[in-house]
């Protein structure tokens, strides 16, 4: 597996050179490309470890709403964004509803 500062940097160049578009009813691209885009990078970041996390100890890293983060983590699994697997299973007693995350960072070969 890439070491986690190769991670970062590769989705950093990533969101630079393909500029990806959030989407969504309400999205207004002025008002929140800027915000969608650093929380995106928050959660990545915060996930770049291979731990899994909830969503709640995924926003006492970040500082974002779990909302946010649930959403973030769905973009993630956008192309755009860079179609990463991101696993979810049930921590503790599956009828409690608490889940966590990890991502599956795919890593490329040389051939794809």
């Amino acid at each position: 597996m890439k070491r986690e500062e190769d991670l970062l940097f590769d989705f950093a160049a990533h969101l630079d050179q393909r500029k990806p578009d959030f989407d969504g009813a309400t999205y207004e691209r002025a008002h929140d490309k800027a915000r969608l885009t650093g929380q995106c990078l928050r959660v990545f970041t915060a996930m770049s470890d291979g731990r899994w996390r909830t969503l709640a100890e995924i926003e006492a890293v970040t500082g974002d709403p779990q909302a946010s983060i649930s959403a973030r983590l769905r973009d993630l699994r956008k192309p755009k964004f860079g179609e990463y697997t991101v696993n979810r299973r049930a921590r503790g007693l599956r009828e409690n509803g608490l889940f966590e995350y990890q991502i599956d960072y795919n890593e490329k070969t040389e051939e794809e």
